[in-house]
């Protein structure tokens, strides 16, 4: 679930919402258990709107709130509390370090070589998908670990029931800090190639969503559930994991890439390093992003090249703008302003949005090779983000275009939450 950029926030709004916070009991929960106190603080969030989170959070508790969208979040979040904790140590396969703490997985795009004796080393076939590499579970379940917490902690911190967040510490307890069934903070054995190596740079994009991560633990922040020794405990971890991004050589391989796999490296570099502390780190790499990635991946017209010559080029392009603009979404919490960045020749992530514009309300049909279905819907976060950004409300209406019930998403309700209060 993506949502929207940090705004400025009044003093006076923050307020009135504290006092809302402060002597208002929460709505309807999952159980019958008072819902947790509530500090009066904005959480500690790096891609999620903190103040609009706050606001949102004083509305739903003045009652103010009658959305499908906090519905739907109740009902996911519910569903989500029958999750058994999931661990790297339950895969069937070892690791070649023989740890299963470990993680491991195998790249998606090759298979077998059928000139080949045994098929080895594998061949590549961009955007088709080997069914092998689902056999390797480490992928599949921590994708499911970055996404049920981030669903967890929002629904703790919006409708203040602390079972989401007991569940949601009881995950990220199992996967990152429990000794018998941690992760080890790296990816070494990531997206390897059978017959040509144990892992690579490229796999570092599977981790790409542990944004959702760190902003989970920045909602979970005054909950009863997530103690001292928790906190510390994950700053512990995303400080190695952080090093060995910047000192493996699959981390600098990564950090070379050009495409979608670059920006998602500098994604995670950045927000690792805002989590714990180390803002040289994220300063550096966001002062060498409009050069390294929007002026080197972006074309004057918008296209992206690089992109383009994949077997799946509009779904990489709605990728890759993501990533972009999420690096331009962290960029607000150090002051570094990637949204109005263009060069003389035009080159900028707005323009980049613009070019997609016309293929997602249909106005114009992709020409570029795409073997997959392309969910244009994908691009209305950025849309949103757009709209508030650039003070430009016309963005909003491509997104009725894209979808007429856009209005009713999470994202839309967060955008407008402080106009509402």
């Amino acid at each position: 679930m993506k949502l929207l950029p940090q705004n400025q926030f009044s003093f006076c709004t923050i307020a009135l919402a504290s006092i809302f916070i402060a002597t208002l009991v929460f709505g309807r929960t999952a159980t019958a258990q008072q819902p947790a106190p509530q500090s009066a603080v904005l959480a500690r969030v790096f891609v999620l709107h903190a103040d609009n989170l706050f606001a949102l959070r004083a509305r739903i508790a003045a009652g103010n709130v009658h959305e499908p969208a906090l519905d739907s979040l109740r009902a996911e979040a519910n569903e989500l509390l029958k999750l058994e904790p999931l661990s790297v140590t339950q895969k069937p396969q070892t690791p070649p370090s023989g740890d299963k703490h470990d993680y491991i997985s195998l790249a998606p795009y090759w298979w077998p070589n059928p000139a080949a004796p045994g098929g080895v080393p594998y061949i590549r076939r961009d955007g088709e998908t080997n069914p092998a590499a689902a056999q390797v579970p480490d992928h599949k379940n921590f994708s499911k670990v970055m996404s049920a917490t981030h669903t967890l902690a929002l629904a703790y911190y919006l409708l203040g029931d602390q079972v989401y967040a007991a569940q949601c510490a009881k995950l990220l307890r199992v996967w990152f800090l429990d000794p018998a069934t941690r992760m080890n903070p790296s990816l070494t054995f990531a997206q390897a190639v059978i017959g040509r190596n144990e892992g690579r740079g490229t796999g570092l994009i599977e981790t790409r969503e542990i944004t959702q991560i760190l902003d989970a633990i920045g909602l979970l922040a005054d909950s009863h559930a997530w103690t001292a020794a928790d906190q510390q405990g994950m700053q512990d971890w995303c400080s190695k994991f952080l090093q060995w991004m910047l000192s493996s050589s699959n981390g600098k391989d990564e950090s070379a890439a050009k495409n979608n796999h670059g920006t998602y490296y500098d994604v995670q570099i950045v927000a690792l390093a805002l989590f714990v502390g180390k803002k040289d780190v994220a300063d550096r790499v966001l002062r060498e992003a409009p050069k390294k990635r929007i002026e080197l991946q972006v074309e004057p017209d918008g296209r992206q090249p690089l992109e383009l010559e994949r077997t799946k080029s509009a779904g990489y392009s709605l990728m890759n703008l993501s990533g972009l603009f999420e690096l331009a979404r962290l960029g607000d919490a150090t002051g570094a302003d990637l949204w109005s960045f263009q060069t003389k020749d035009g080159r900028s992530i707005r323009k980049a949005l613009d070019y997609l514009v016309p293929f997602g309300t249909g106005e114009r049909k992709w020409t570029g090779e795409q073997i997959a279905e392309v969910k244009w819907t994908e691009l209305i976060p950025e849309l949103l983000a757009a709209a508030d950004k650039y003070q430009a409300p016309g963005y909003k209406d491509v997104a009725k275009k894209i979808d007429p019930n856009f209005g009713q998403s999470l994202d839309a309700l967060l955008l407008h939450a402080q106009s509402q209060n």
